[in-house]
């Protein structure tokens, strides 16, 4: 059986890269009726922050945890448990400072995990989630695409692929809908503009 990761990262319920999200997850749901998905809203619960307990606990064997450290370690273990489970990710991201949310980069803190998700071998750093394809869908109130004036500020697409190439994931595909600010003057119609995405959205996904 198929499992979907599906999360979100954007603060506000009615965002554009939540509808996207929304799409690819029905599309997915379609072609793969017998198939599973995991939610992960990280606006609903927010991780928390690493701190010193939490690289403590990390950096000790699992043998030798105490039952303070197991704890601190519950929530990370669960994520990267959900990443482990599932074969596909479609992740929501929306814009903020050129750059991913803060609730995403708490939880690529907490996913981020030697001897789960990447490890050091004799050539360096191998990830650990290989054979797992992740599908990105970004909102921005610019356009950022390759080629224009404001290129140079779209920070998302090459972090996210360090990151998820860092632990294993090098099948990423990005679906971007550039310029969502003009949607707020109110002058541009929401289904008319995302309609060329959603189509994009639902062909991956199928």
């Amino acid at each position: 059986m198929l499992t979907l990761l599906h999360l979100d990262s954007s603060p506000l319920a009615g965002s554009v890269s939540r509808e996207l999200t929304r799409e690819y997850v029905a599309a997915w749901k379609a072609a793969h009726p017998g198939g599973a998905v995991i939610d992960r809203d990280l606006a609903a619960a927010p991780p928390p922050p690493i701190d010193a307990e939490w690289i403590g606990a990390v950096y000790t064997p699992t043998e030798a945890l105490t039952p303070e450290q197991a704890k601190t370690l519950a929530l990370s273990d669960e994520l990267v448990g959900e990443l482990e489970r599932a074969d596909e990710y479609v992740i929501g991201v929306a814009m903020h400072n050129f750059s991913i949310p803060t609730l995403l980069r708490l939880w690529i803190d907490q996913i981020a995990r030697k001897g789960r998700t990447f490890t050091y071998g004799v050539n360096g750093p191998q990830g650990l989630l290989r054979g797992k394809k992740a599908t990105i869908v970004v909102a921005s109130g610019g356009v950022y695409a390759p080629g224009t004036p404001a290129a140079s500020m779209n920070h998302i697409e090459p972090y996210l692929k360090t990151i998820f190439g860092f632990v294993g994931v090098t099948d990423v595909t990005f679906v971007t809908a550039g310029g969502t600010a003009s949607l707020q003057s109110g002058k541009v119609d929401r289904k008319s503009f995302l309609q060329p995405v959603v189509e994009q959205v639902r062909s991956l996904a199928a």
